[in-house]
């Protein structure tokens, strides 16, 4: 049997869902006699049916942003009309006005995304250095920096 997470070779999952398909066997006979899992046979021939592939299915990226994207011209319109907004003012009215609850890190990814960052008031920022200009805040799009070269953490 292979390592956890280890992917197996594609004619291993062709002889194992050509036994179970053609061959007559039951997935866990199938399994025993190829020697994989019987979770491995019965996902296998699960996606042959299903699909018609054999190959596994891409793995990792993003699976969940669709819900939060189908907000994308509210979400764009409401700070493109009032660019002062938190998110958790916008979370608030994603909730009063379309019914769908967001985490805030979930609303932060969706403008990061859209490169639309937000700056912080000066009731959030502490204290100042001398003889540094104050920013006003509000939305800030685009801003210039290399997406790139960033560390990013999560």
């Amino acid at each position: 049997m292979g390592a956890a997470g280890m992917g197996l070779s594609n004619d291993l999952r062709e002889r194992v869902v050509e036994a179970v398909v053609l061959g007559g066997l039951s997935r866990n006979q199938a399994a025993a006699h190829f020697k994989v899992s019987i979770a491995s046979a019965v996902r296998w021939v699960k996606r042959f049916q299903t699909t018609g592939e054999i190959s596994p299915a891409p793995c990792g990226g993003d699976r969940r942003s669709g819900r939060i994207e189908g907000h994308r011209d509210y979400l764009l319109g409401l700070i493109r009309r009032s660019p002062e907004m938190t998110l958790l003012e916008i979370q608030e009215r994603l909730i009063a006005n379309c019914g769908e609850r967001f985490a805030v890190s979930v609303l932060w990814r969706f403008f990061d995304r859209h490169e639309i960052t937000f700056k912080k008031n000066s009731a959030c920022r502490g204290t100042t250095t001398r003889g540094r200009a104050k920013s006003t805040p509000g939305m800030v799009r685009g801003a210039a920096r290399s997406r790139s070269d960033e560390t990013r953490f999560r």
